[in-house]
């Protein structure tokens, strides 16, 4: 039987940002929009689901007098990603 995807991952921007910190762990918002090809507004709106979820952290702050924004994925997310990585692989298994 197959497992249920997690909904908060399976969404393409949400999957991609994850994808994307997962290896990385932290990245600013410039960073992952530029990454995604997301819009501002799209990719807030994702990453603020993200941090509802607790899957990653996000962090406000002044850089040289410029708003800076973090996001930094957390364990809990690691894990919801590694679980869903893995039962995409369950899907992709063929029965002989």
């Amino acid at each position: 039987m197959f497992k249920e995807l997690d909904p908060i991952l399976h969404s393409q921007l949400r999957l991609a940002v994850m994808s994307l910190l997962i290896g990385i762990k932290e990245a600013d918002f410039t960073f992952i929009r530029e990454k995604t090809n997301a819009t501002a507004g799209n990719l807030s709106v994702q990453v603020q689901k993200l941090k509802d979820a607790g899957y990653i952290d996000v962090i406000k702050q002044f850089r040289e007098n410029y708003p800076q924004t973090t996001c930094r994925i957390t364990p809990k997310g690691v894990e919801a990603f590694e679980a869903y990585v893995k039962a995409l692989q369950e899907y992709l298994k063929v029965e002989k």
